[in-house]
């Protein structure tokens, strides 16, 4: 057998084992945690994670179409008016004054078409401004610069998120500015009432795969609503100018099963009981600025 064959056999030989290797661990890859985020050179919506951010995707395509149909529609227009009334073509421009069809289409036709949209518009505003029947309540209080989370419908359940400094995320294989310290537990499959305050500034509250964005306003509870669909991880951000480290308040979603949110409340309130759970003092904030500006000046 010649060096050819051997080298071909060889390679068929890895070939075969990459794929084996691909087949057995695929199942693995699969399973691995959900993960919602944003992408470099991100083209549309982040993927739908709840009932509302699906409708609000579904109007915004309704709304592509009717857009797209008016925009070719006055561009036939034009240039059919363009090759038709020109100087060479029509030498003598008509006195037509007024046309009573016309003038009753361009009035009746724009309107049919608002109430295409306006209908389902309100629709959907009053389906995203707050849930009829909340399995449970969620507080979310903005600061300068972090979220402290409480937990109401249990004991003694609270803590402040704040960004894992870009040095440490890097090195623990983290997200960098993006993966928090402690992040927000919910329950898949529950309608998660959602009240956002604030301490300073205004602030908001922005998770793009919920399609919730409630701004947090001192002196003012605000309300929102999600249902999480699937387990896995979920990022947002603050999107209201805060001050010189507004770009450094992340906010991540665990969502989890209902049995995996029973033990993490248990966990919780076991450590608040026993004096070892972190308290939302807002202590944190000031330790947290030094990293946040030191990670601006990078």
């Amino acid at each position: 057998m010649g060096f050819k064959e051997l080298f071909g056999l060889a390679a068929l030989r890895r070939a075969l084992l990459s794929l084996a290797v691909t087949l057995t661990t695929a199942p693995l890859a699969f399973a691995a945690e959900h993960v919602v985020e944003p992408h470099d050179w991100q083209f549309g919506f982040q993927e739908a994670a709840t009932p509302v951010k699906e409708r609000i995707a579904g109007l915004h395509h309704e709304l592509l179409i009717i857009i797209t149909c008016i925009a070719a529609l006055v561009m036939i227009l034009l240039l059919y008016v363009m090759v038709r009334f020109n100087a060479r073509a029509h030498p003598v421009p008509s006195r037509t004054s007024h046309n009573t069809w016309i003038e009753i289409a361009w009035t009746v036709i724009p309107v049919l078409i608002l109430l295409a949209i306006a209908i389902p518009s309100f629709k959907l505003m009053y389906y995203m401004d707050k849930t009829q029947k909340a399995d449970m309540t969620i507080k979310v209080t903005g600061h300068q610069w972090y979220w402290t989370y409480e937990y109401p419908d249990f004991k003694d359940v609270s803590f402040d998120s704040n960004i894992i400094p870009p040095e440490e995320a890097v090195k623990s294989g983290k997200k960098r500015l993006l993966d928090v310290d402690n992040r927000l537990v919910v329950p898949v499959g529950e309608n998660v009432r959602v009240l956002v305050a604030g301490t300073d500034v205004m602030h908001s509250w922005f998770v793009p795969s919920f399609g919730v964005q409630e701004y947090a306003v001192p002196g003012r509870l605000n309300e929102s609503w999600f249902n999480v669909e699937k387990p896995g991880l979920y990022y947002g951000q603050c999107n209201q100018i805060c001050g010189v480290n507004h770009a450094f308040m992340p906010i991540v979603v665990e969502a989890v099963s209902k049995e995996d949110f029973q033990k993490f409340i248990s966990a919780k309130e076991k450590a608040a009981a026993n004096g070892t759970a972190p308290v939302a003092t807002g202590k944190t904030a000031a330790a947290g600025g030094a990293v946040h500006l030191a990670a601006a000046a990078e």
